[in-house]
Parts: structure tokens; sequence; C-alpha cells
């Protein structure tokens, strides 16, 4: 009896020692309860390495991998033999990672119109095949979803007179995925449009390939398209080739939007009378890239147009490379092309080279900073009207006055930098949309993340492992985090990537040293409104310290990208409502007072009106990003 009471005692004490209670039950269940669970590895880990003794803060902890001691254990095994790809869709759920959902082939034929209200996830296959007339209508579908995957395969093809209408198609999605191949190619006739499409999206990745291919006569219409997007890209892959007097129509195309790339390969190549009109597109646009490769080369009498076109955009590239080559009597006019308030580039190579029967090519009201290369042979009307050079300068189009008001507040969210003079208590300013929009993710266990790849020269094995088709979103998502997380840090900066809680707490003690806090913004309240400043307080005594700032990427598992810069001042304020002055949230703001290293067109000196090195920036930390500094 003793010898048994001896071992119980032993038992209690060794759990004891591990700072965890005993409980009972499916350790799933017990969470970080239960001394093997990842997240309570994880919880040890903090105390044996950070020596603050401060409250653990639950908006980071509970970013903790989720896995059960069991889940855990069989993954490693699994990554540790290169097999996890096996079990990837029980990985993602019980892990809680970021895994695009698969979806399944179909060989269903339909011959009637089909309606299609709020539906999601689907492969669309053989929808309006070889119909004769009728429509497809698509309508608030997928909108506001979370990682919806969509895929339309020979959509109406060898159709004839088949209609097609997309409005409000994926709005207010988060890292929306549409694929559209061999859409409607063959067809006779007909009408695709695409109204609302992907409105308000956050990284959207569109792919339109074989689109309207061989078609004859018929009619595309893209309105609203991407229009206030951020992120993201739009492919265009033989669109309209080989086709017949098709005509398509691209109106108020990515409006508004954040850095947005979109690329026209093959486009109405080989036409026949192609009518193609670009109007609206990219204006108001925040650093824009748009590539334009063989774009109704070997043409006949294509009319291309361009009205108002990337205008008033903030810097931004286009690349045209053998437009309209070879082609016979094309008629290309540019008009308001470019004028955007910081200098973008247009580079011009073999543009309507080679091209014969009376080509005319127009450029009216033309933006700076342009490059043509092999352009305009003989047999080619090239006319220039009211062409920018860089000694009048764009003050005559958009004046900097204008640029600091409505227009940057498109491309700049009021509120987002602000000067440090605005941190006084009774101070009533903008507060940005700070709410959170990557999808929702967790760490991994340090003991499986450190068994994966991760460098683009392996991007090859973590598309294997995360079944990430080729050129899709997931294999783009990764490749572009992985790039910046190995981008050579700037003067003074220390950074790394992190994707475990116990790689956080290495990189910011080994800047801070052990003696650690680390904050965010309480909550998401206020947002998008006006807030009053209450008390401010500044972080070690408001003296310019050292911080390490952690910023999410986007990534199948939790992700931040950590830095470290010098010379900045942190604050945390309570924020008022500023008709009741209740408290609505608390916040915390960096200040950088070294700014001699940021881009000129960095969004800062958009919206505060100045340059590199010459003012400090401030800005709130978002809703899950985070500042550590060495503790009060």
């Amino acid at each position: 009896m003793n010898k048994q009471l001896t071992l119980h005692c032993l038992f209690i004490l060794f759990f004891s020692s591990l700072g965890v209670g005993l409980v009972g039950g499916d350790d799933a269940a017990a969470g970080e309860k239960n001394p093997f669970t990842p997240k309570a590895f994880a919880i040890r880990y903090w105390d044996k390495e950070i020596r603050s003794n401060l409250p653990k803060p639950p908006f980071l902890v509970s970013k903790a991998s989720p896995l059960s001691a069991a889940e855990a254990a069989s993954f490693v095994k699994l990554a540790a033999g290169n097999a996890l790809a096996t079990r990837m869709p029980e990985f993602c759920a019980a892990a809680k990672l970021l895994c695009f959902r698969e979806v399944g082939p179909s060989l269903e034929k339909h011959d009637k119109d089909a309606n299609f209200a709020v539906y999601r996830d689907k492969n669309f296959t053989n929808y309006g095949t070889g119909r004769p007339g009728g429509l497809d209508s698509f309508k608030n579908y997928s909108e506001g979803e979370n990682i919806p995957v969509n895929d339309f395969r020979r959509y109406s093809r060898d159709s004839a007179g088949h209609k097609d209408r997309f409005a409000n198609y994926g709005t207010e999605g988060n890292v929306v995925d549409q694929n559209f191949h061999t859409y409607a190619a063959g067809a006779t006739g007909g009408a695709g449009e695409f109204k609302h499409y992907a409105e308000e999206t956050n990284v959207p990745n569109l792919v339109f390939a074989s689109y309207s291919d061989d078609a004859n006569g018929r009619t595309q219409s893209f309105s609203s398209y991407s229009e206030n997007g951020n992120g993201g890209d739009q492919s265009f892959a033989s669109y309209g080739k080989n086709g017949n007097a098709p005509t398509n129509l691209f109106s108020s195309y990515g409006t508004e939007s954040n850095v947005v790339g979109t690329g026209f390969s093959n486009y109405a190549e080989t036409a026949n009378a192609a009518n193609d009109t670009f109007k609206g597109y990219g204006v108001d646009m925040n650093n824009p890239t748009n590539t334009f490769s063989n774009y109704a080369a070997g043409g006949n009498r294509a009319t291309e147009r361009f009205s108002n076109y990337r205008d008033r955009s903030n810097v931004g590239a286009d690349s045209f490379s053998s437009y309209a080559k070879s082609a016979n009597a094309a008629d290309v006019g540019f008009a308001t092309y470019g004028k955007s308030f910081n200098e973008g580039t247009d580079t011009f190579a073999s543009y309507a080279k080679s091209s014969n029967g009376e080509t005319k090519v127009g450029f009216s009201s033309y933006g700076v900073n342009n490059t043509f290369k092999d352009y305009a042979k003989e047999g080619v009307a090239v006319s220039f009207a009211k062409y920018t050079n860089v000694s009048t300068s764009l003050s005559q189009s958009v004046s900097v006055s204008t640029a600091s008001g409505s227009l940057v507040n498109k491309w700049v969210e009021p509120g987002k930098f602000f000067r440090e003079k605005m941190m006084k208590e009774g101070t009533v300013m903008p507060m940005p949309d700070i709410r959170d929009k990557m999808p929702e993710r967790s760490f991994l266990p340090r003991s499986i993340l450190s068994k994966l790849p991760f460098s683009t020269s392996k991007i090859d094995e973590l598309k294997r492992v995360f079944r990430a088709s080729d050129n899709g979103s997931m294999e783009r998502m990764m490749r572009e985090s992985l790039e910046e997380c190995e981008r050579a840090p700037s003067r003074g900066e220390t950074k790394r990537c992190v994707g475990s809680l116990e790689d956080m707490i290495d990189f910011a003690t080994s800047v801070l040293g052990r003696n650690v806090a680390v904050r965010s913004t309480q909550n998401v309240n206020g947002s998008k409104k006006s807030v009053m400043v209450g008390p401010v307080t500044g972080i070690n005594g408001g003296k310019v310290t050292q911080s390490v700032s952690c910023h999410q990427s986007l990534f199948p598992y939790l992700l931040y990208y950590c830095h470290a810069v010098p010379k900045v001042r942190v604050y945390q304020a309570d924020l008022l409502d500023p008709k009741t002055k209740a408290k609505i949230n608390h916040g915390v703001a960096i200040c950088h007072l070294d700014t001699s290293d940021w881009s000129p067109t960095h969004g800062a000196f958009l919206s505060l009106g100045s340059g590199p090195g010459r003012i400090e920036v401030c800005h709130w930390i978002f809703q899950n990003d985070m500042a550590w500094t060495i503790a009060d």
C-alpha cells in the first residue's frame, strides 16, 4: 500500500513540475492542459526563455498548434518520412491550416438553362457545351467566402447564341481561386457578361485559359471586374485567339485596387476583325502591373482602344511585347494612358513590328517614362499627341494637392499613417480598418516545422507536400511569401520569418533579451471610424528604443514576418468614442523615427505629403500583428 502511495505521489510531483494540472478524458479536448500537446510544450518554452513574468497574451497563445499529442506524434512521423502529403486533408483540418479544397471532376451534361444563386466550390464541366441559345446565370456566387475554389471547364464550348451572366461573382471573398478553361471556345454568337466579378476581394487568383478561342462573333464584357481588390493576379492566356470578329469590353477593370497584376498572353492572336476596348482600366489603382504578350499579333483588321488606362494610378508598370506584331491593318489607340501620379514604367518591345496594310497607332495624352524598342517599322502610321515628357511633369494633369486628397485616400486608407504629434490625449483621428484580413491559421509545432522545406529553391517539394497545382493560387502565395522572407534586409534591419511560437520567442529574445513583453491592439472597435485618443503611455518611458514587429504572411500555416528596426518609439493608448467619450479599444502604435531608407512612393509619404528621411511615420498595430519590446 505504501509503495503504491509513493508511486502516486511521484506521479503527481512529475506533472506538477511541468506546470500543468491533471485532467481526464481525451487529450484533444484537454488542449494545453495535457503536458504532451504542442501547445503545452510552447507554454513551457515561453516560461523557460522569457523572464519578464508578465501574463501570456491570450491572442498569441491561442495561435499555438491545436494538435493533440497523438496527432502531433503521428504527423511528425509522416513529415520525417516525406509522407505528409498522403494525409494532407486530415493534417490541414487537425492543424488548422490553409489548404485549398479539391474540386472534384464532373462528367455530367447540362442541356437546360441554369440559375445559380448562393453557390460555392463547384467544378462546372460541360455546362452549356454545344447549346443552341439559352442562358446560364450566376448571381451572388461564392459571395463573402473564405478561400472559394471554382473551376469552369469546357463551359459554353461549341455553343451557338448561348449567354452566360456572372453578377456579384466571388465578391468580398478572401483568397479567391477561379479558373476558366476553354470557356466558350469555338462558340458562335452569344455573350458572356461579368459584372461585379471578384469585387472587393483579398488576394484573388483569376485564370482565363483558352477563353473564347476560335469563337465566331462572340461578345465578352467585364464591368467592375476586380474593383477595390487587394493584391492578387488575373491571367488571360490565349484569350480570343483565332477568333472571328470577337468583341471584348473591359470597363472599370481593377478600379481602385491595390497592387494587382494582370497578364494577357496571346490575346486575340491571329484573330480576324477583333474589337477590344479597355475603358477605365486600372484607374486610381496603387502600383498595378499589366503585361501584354503577343497581343493581337498576326491579326487582321484588329481594333484596340485604351481609354483612361491606368489613369491617376500610383506608380505601376505596363509591358507590351510583340503587341500587334505582324498584324494587318490594325488600328490601335491609347487615350489618356498612364497619367499616373507618381511615375510608372511602360515598355513597348517589338510593338507593331512588321505590320502592314496601313496599321495605325495613336497615342493621345500619354504619360511619362516609356521605352519603345523595335517600334513601328515601315508601313505603320504612328501619331503622338499631348505626350507628357519628364520636363513638363504630371502636374498638368494631376496636381499634388489633388493627389494628396481624394485620390490618395483611395490608395492609402485615411489614418493608416500619421505623425507622432497625433499621439496626444484628446486628438480625434480616423482609424483605418485594422481587422485581420488573412485566413485563420495556426502555428505548426517546431517538431513538424523543422522537417518541412522552406525556400524558393524547394518550391516543388512544398507544392507536393501541400498539393498545390502548377501556377495556381497556392504556389503563387507560397512563392511570394518565401521571396519576401529571403529578401536581403534593409539597412539596420534584422529579420526572420517564423512558423512556430518557439521560433518567434527565439527571434524576439535574440534581439531584445529575455526581459520582453509583446503587445497588440486589443480589438477592432473603431475600425473605419473616427476615434479619440485617450490617456497615452510611452513604452520604455517614451524613449527611443528598439522593437520587434511581426506581421502575418500568406502561407499554408501561420507564418509571421518579424523584423527589428532601430530608432522607434512605441505607445499604447485608450481609444474613445468621440461622442460619448466611452472607451472602446486599447491601441498600440509604433513610430518610425528614421525613414531615410523608405521608398519615395511609400504610402506614408503619399498620405502625409513628405519624403524619405524628412519625417517620422507612425501606424497602429493591426489585429493579430504585434510589437515586442523590452518589458517596462
